[in-house]
Parts: structure tokens; sequence; C-alpha cells
């Protein structure tokens, strides 16, 4: 008998570590939050005063399912600013963050089985929608010397006619490295559906993210609002998607989410005209802490083989410390007050691993290198 699809579905142990953390925050202790890839930042003004201009308008009823045609419009535009790649409005579904946009387009591709091959690490969250959705998951361990990238020949080796999607993350999560070019063209020449999770574009420190959308038509680019314009809590994000998948997806946006966030829409169209200075003021803050970072952990002892260069988390090789990277980092949360994520939460290929987030203040980073010091003296 084939397993229940929620329990297959894991725990999600970022959260666990994060929730146990708030609990120790309500009974007074201090913690400094590296676990979790939320920015510390505000929402820039120009987003808010939109989104409250939309309010006061009454813009706050149903949309259109794929999203209110001045969004699509002006993310067609930033697909050609960014990308020179023309994609059409029609092409464009706005989603509930982009959390909905994979659920929405792995239960089109994976309606009829099929796998999706990923690297090991990756983000914790994927394996469990593909699972969802109808779908088996196909890991490839990807190295470190490599920066935790897929290798061509690896998933090559892996193509067969039930392979249904390739899915990659550039910038990665949790690695924060970007895809040579000749990689992705690579693989999106591969045949199976290559979907590109661009959450972390317009965080980049060095080199460029591109998008899939530069290498094949026959692709799906996930991307949101969430980390450069600091909205996480908007839910706000979008997909691009081939023609031949639109009335698929908007089916079932329709049935299960009907539309996304009124309100939020409107700000995104703030964001993506008005907010460039504040994603630059905010991604040169994010390069000063990832320096911060880096050195902070090297000089702990811990082992970086490729620097991150997008997103804002550093991946360190932890396994001096043992090899079970959950009791480390609730080990590390109750006696240091410092938040990390575990290594295993990424995938096999991650144990022995803690993911450190820099979306906080120099300060904090700084006072949680102390911390991790004073905690590892009595290790």
């Amino acid at each position: 008998m084939k397993k229940p699809v929620c329990d297959a579905i894991t725990s999600f142990l970022v959260m666990d570590v994060l929730e146990k953390a708030q609990e120790m925050e309500r009974a007074g202790k201090s913690v400094i939050h590296l676990e979790i890839g939320q920015p510390d930042f505000v929402t820039p003004g120009c987003i808010v005063e939109a989104a409250v201009k939309a309010m006061r308008d009454g813009k706050t009823g149903y949309t259109h399912s794929l999203g209110i045609l001045p969004l699509r419009e002006a993310l067609a535009g930033h697909y050609y600013r960014e990308y020179k790649v023309t994609v059409s409005p029609e092409q464009i579904i706005v989603t509930n963050g982009t959390s909905a946009a994979m659920l929405l387009l792995f239960a089109a591709i994976f309606d009829k089985g099929g796998s999706a091959v990923m690297p090991d690490p990756c983000y914790a969250c994927y394996g469990n929608f593909v699972l969802y959705t109808g779908g088996d998951v196909v890991s490839v361990p990807a190295k470190e010397a490599d920066g935790f990238q897929l290798d061509v020949e690896a998933v090559r080796a892996k193509i067969n006619p039930k392979v249904s999607a390739i899915l990659v993350n550039s910038p990665s999560n949790p690695g924060g490295t970007i895809i040579a070019p000749d990689a992705f063209k690579a693989l999106c020449n591969m045949g199976p559906m290559v979907v590109s999770d661009e959450i972390y574009h317009g965080l980049v420190y060095e080199g460029r993210a591109a998008s899939v959308l530069e290498f094949s038509d026959r692709a799906c680019a996930l991307d949101g609002f969430s980390k450069r314009y600091a909205m996480t809590g908007w839910r706000l994000g979008w997909m691009v998607v081939p023609q031949e998948l639109v009335s698929i997806v908007q089916k079932l946006q329709q049935n299960f989410f009907i539309c996304a966030n009124s309100v939020a829409q409107w700000a995104g169209i703030a964001a993506l005209e008005q907010a460039g200075p504040d994603v630059e003021r905010m991604r040169g803050e994010y390069a000063r802490r990832r320096r911060v970072l880096l050195d902070g952990l090297r000089s702990l002892g811990f082992s970086i083989a490729s620097d991150p260069v997008g997103a804002f988390y550093v991946l360190a090789n932890a396994s001096h410390l043992g090899a079970d990277s959950l009791h480390l980092a609730f080990d590390i949360l109750e006696k240091a007050g410092v938040g990390v994520a575990p290594g295993i939460d990424f995938g096999p290929g991650a144990e022995g691993y803690l993911r450190f987030s820099y979306a906080n203040s120099v300060e904090n980073i700084q006072e949680a290198m102390h911390r991790l010091k004073g905690y590892l003296e009595n290790y």
C-alpha cells in the first residue's frame, strides 16, 4: 500500500528551531536569529504608500486569477530590462508567494506522476512540494567544492522518460552560490522542463545570476517580492510558464486561491518601478554582513569551501563538532542563544553542516560570533 502523502512530508526543521527560539524569548532569554531567511529591513516606504493608496481607493476585491494586468505588464518589463527576455503578460501568473507558485506549478507538472531531479542539498520544501503533488524526487548529490550546484553529467545520468522536471535554484539556498551559464544551458537542453527558483535574484554580490528564460522558452521561472524587497509577510510571488501550461495553472489558481492578495499586487508595481534604490541599499548592507559572517565563522574553525555570492546564507562545515546537525543546532540555541539551521534540513548531503543567515545586523552577527566562541570553548 502506498504511504499516505501527508505522512511522507517531513517537518520544516528550521521552523522547529525558530519556534523553540521564540519559546525561549517568551521566557525572557536573549536569542540572535541566524536561522531564518527573514530580512530584518522594513518594507520600503514607496511600497507601503502604494498599498495604503490601493486600500483608500477601494482596490480590495478579487482580481483576475492571473493577477492584475498592470502588475503583469510591469513584470514583463522587468524581464526585458534585467535579462533582455521578451515575456508576454499572459505567461505570468501572480501568486500568494513563491510557495503557492510551486504548489500550483508542480500540481500541473506532476498530475500524471513523473519525477523531479534536484540537488542534494537544496531548499528543504522542494521535495515535499513534489511528493504532495504526485511526483517522485530524484536527488543528485552536489559537492561542497562545486558550491552544492548541480553537476551536469550527474544530472544527465539520471535522465529517463519518467523525469518530468529538473529543479534549479540560483542563487541557491542553502549555499548562496550561482549556477554557471554553460551548465544552465546544458540543463535546459536535456529534454525535461527546467523549473528555476529565482527568488534570490537581486541579491547578488559577485558575478551575475542568469534567468532560465535566457536559455529556453520551454522553462518555468519562479520569483517573488519577499527577499529583495523585504516583503516576506506580503505573500506576493509570480511565475512565468510556457503558454501551454497557463490555462492549467490558471484553473488551479481559480479553485485553490482565486487570486493573489489585491492590495499586495498594487504594492508590487511600486516595488518594481520605484524601490530600486532601496534594493541597492539593502543589497549593499547584506554584502557587508556577508563578509563579517564569513570572517567570523572561519575564525571559529568552520570550513566554507565556496563563498556564497548571492542570497543571504552561509552553509558552513561543522562536521568537526559531530555528525548530528539537528542536535547541534538545538544545543547551540539552548546554550549560546544563537539560532542556526541544521544542515540535515536541506538533505542528507548537508548533514554535518550548519546554515547561518546574514539577514540580521552586523552588530547582532558579531554578538552571535562572540556567543559561539564561548560555546565552542566549552564544547
